[in-house]
């Protein structure tokens, strides 16, 4: 019998963020993203050792923090300089229910020059999330248009 080094139930690349408050991030995400649970894994003291969830085709991993381990969350270490981009059917609909659960406006939702209307929040558990819906197919002489339009509008662009 092989075993497969890609296993087919996981897309090649699968964030792993580490949550203080694990369960809670959880029950957040499946109500707010839709995700779904795919399993979860108890450790000592009541955290979440290991935990996945799945949105769309798509797999995040996460657990509680473990210092010990030198496995902390974005609270804990003052921000995150990761930003996680997630499709969604509704944009405008999931990023007020992220609103209505305690997540924080980083972007207001609004149409992009390159054809999705999104937003930015972060979670109450200080990850960022860009929540997305495609509203327009641009085609690619009109978005390189589009990107030098948007780079000179930028403060020292042009």
């Amino acid at each position: 019998m092989s075993v497969k080094p890609i296993p087919d139930e996981y897309p090649r690349v699968t964030p792993y963020i580490s949550v203080d408050g694990a369960s809670a991030a959880i029950d957040f995400y499946v109500s707010v993203l839709g995700a779904t649970e795919r399993m979860r894994a108890p450790a000592p003291g009541g955290r979440i050792g290991h935990a996945e969830i799945q949105l769309g085709n798509s797999v995040v991993m996460l657990a509680d923090e473990f210092p010990e381990m030198g496995f902390r969350g974005p609270k804990t270490l003052g921000g995150t300089p990761v930003n996680l981009y997630v499709y969604v059917e509704d944009v405008d609909a999931v990023f007020a229910k992220a609103l209505a659960q305690g997540a924080k406006e980083l972007e207001a939702v609004k149409n992009q020059f390159y054809g999705d209307r999104s937003g930015m929040f972060e979670d109450p558990f200080g990850h960022r999330w860009s929540v997305a819906t495609h509203v327009e197919d641009v085609p690619p002489d009109e978005m390189q248009k589009r990107i030098r339009e948007a780079m000179e509008s930028m403060p020292g662009g042009g």
